[in-house]
């Protein structure tokens, strides 16, 4: 059985605006997907939407409460981890970094083991007025999108690492 977002009440997909669910067979052991979802920095060497992402409370990678900064489609925003089950689970909220606090996220990753490697989800909801103009009413479909290309450049990474880890 194929597990999704825990969600807090707040961000539930029947109380948000905006909603997308992703999700990819990988050909990857999960703790390798793992590895790559959590080294935040490196998020751009696969994702070409990620950019300037930036861990400001100190840590290598992301763990619980963690808080980073980053940009994804030239959208300033800064996260906190606040769902973290290691090799399985993560989760963060997301604020715009200005102007727009009335605006807000919830993303989550869910990594199940399959017989071939893993299935990799993706869930995210957004509120208030710069999600619903922005991505909702000028740009639908947006979400969606870049998160296809996250879960699948992603999945394409992990093969690759396992491929070099059993060549």
């Amino acid at each position: 059985m194929i597990s999704r977002v825990k969600w807090p009440h707040q961000y539930d997909p029947r109380r948000s605006a905006i909603y997308a669910l992703n999700d990819v067979d990988v050909k990857a052991p999960p703790q390798l997907v793992w590895k790559l979802l959590i080294d935040a920095h490196n998020w751009s060497k696969f994702y070409p939407h990620a950019k300037d992402v930036k861990i400001v409370t100190g840590e290598r990678v992301l763990g619980l409460h963690a808080k980073y900064t980053w940009k994804t489609s030239n959208i300033p925003l800064v996260n906190t981890v606040q769902e973290f089950v290691p090799g399985k689970r993560i989760a963060w909220d997301s604020f715009l970094a200005e102007g727009h606090e009335d605006s807000s996220a919830y993303h989550g990753w869910v990594i199940t083991p399959t017989d071939s490697g893993c299935h990799l989800l993706t869930e995210e909801t957004q509120q208030g007025p710069f999600f619903v103009e922005e991505l909702g009413r000028k740009h639908p479909g947006t979400l969606y999108q870049f998160h296809q290309d996250w879960v699948e450049t992603l999945a394409r990474a992990a093969g690759a690492e396992a491929a070099k880890a059993w060549a």
